[in-house]
């Protein structure tokens, strides 16, 4: 018993070691991503900015818990452009899009519209659009505006509405759907 129990042990270990190799050499996720309920490896959120030309492909959750490095590039690609203000976003909100992402089966990154928003770029928005809430949670680093070119705007809230955990807002018009971690709500056409 104690020779297969070692043995088994020493198996453990070795496809610990491989899986972690292979999680750095090649950042994938398996088909399983249980969002929000303690299933799946790793998350990876993908996405461009069409505004700053710059693109994030990365892994911020692994075996359970957020890589603060990574949080912290993720805050700076999210940050708002117009003023250069960097916020921590939510991770919640991440997790929102991954989970959305990996449910339309899409290997195309978001592109991001919209992540945090200073007051001030807030205010500004508000004054040209009655789209824009007076206290977004894109003021608190809670929402995000993306799209994607290989699926409808339709396709996209779905996915996010089947994770139930937060707002989703369906910009047909402006093609963009709205992914924030407040409460459970939709809205828009």
């Amino acid at each position: 018993m104690t020779e297969t129990g070692t043995t088994n042990l020493g198996r453990r270990k070795l496809l610990g070691i491989l899986a972690a190799g292979i999680v750095t050499a090649a950042p994938t996720y398996s088909n399983a991503f249980g969002f929000l309920r303690g299933g799946g490896d790793i998350r990876r959120v993908r996405m461009y900015s069409g505004r700053t030309g710059e693109s994030l492909d990365t892994i911020y959750w692994i075996d359970g818990k957020y890589i603060p490095e990574v949080l912290k590039e993720i805050n700076h690609f999210m940050r708002d452009v117009r003023t250069g203000t960097v916020h921590s976003i939510d991770a919640r909100t991440l997790d929102i899009m991954a989970a959305a992402h990996k449910l339309m089966d899409v290997s195309e990154p978001y592109m991001l519209l919209s992540g945090y928003r200073s007051p001030q770029t807030n205010t500004a928005l508000r004054s040209n659009s009655r789209g824009v809430a007076k206290n977004s949670l894109h003021m608190q680093g809670q929402a995000a505006d993306l799209r994607l070119k290989s699926r409808s705007v339709g396709q996209m809230a779905r996915a996010a509405e089947a994770c139930a955990s937060g707002g989703v807002g369906r910009y047909s018009r402006s093609n963009f759907v709205h992914m924030d971690c407040g409460p459970v709500r939709s809205w828009g056409g």
